[in-house]
């Protein structure tokens, strides 16, 4: 199983109305880099939903439940959607400061390509980051 962030602003689509919603497809990726993240999650890969611009936390864990497959909202065969759902809200969200200064974070994509919208999470990071939000041992 591999590891991922998706990157979400609030006002456009929280993590409450991705809980009401029960899934979505990931869709209006543009971004080439991203783009090649979605064809290579698996299905029951683990996400972390991430608050952009509005909040700048790590909220929550989705699930991949189906891999990729055609944007709905475009003709151009380049860009891919996955199906995901929400799987839990993270105990304590986990801001972008704490990462920032969470030394074993350093390198996490989050730091480094900050305005990637899907990202890897390495498995140590996953690991960091769920101790971080009081979910050691999850």
């Amino acid at each position: 199983m591999a590891y991922w962030l998706v990157k979400s602003e609030p006002f456009k689509y929280s993590w409450e109305q991705f809980v009401k919603d029960g899934q979505t497809h990931w869709d209006g990726v543009r971004n080439y880099a991203a783009r090649n993240n979605l064809r290579a999650m698996k299905k029951g890969d683990e996400v972390f939903y991430y608050h952009s611009n509005e909040g700048l936390e790590i909220v929550g864990i989705a699930k991949v439940i189906k891999e990729a497959y055609q944007d709905p909202t475009t003709d151009e065969e380049a860009w891919v959607v996955v199906d995901l759902k929400p799987v839990r809200k993270l105990k304590k969200p986990v801001g972008l400061k704490d990462v920032k200064e969470e030394k074993r974070l350093q390198n996490m994509d989050l730091l480094r390509l900050g305005r990637l919208s899907v990202q890897s999470v390495k498995d140590e990071e996953w690991k960091v980051v769920m101790e971080m939000a009081g979910e050691k041992g999850k």
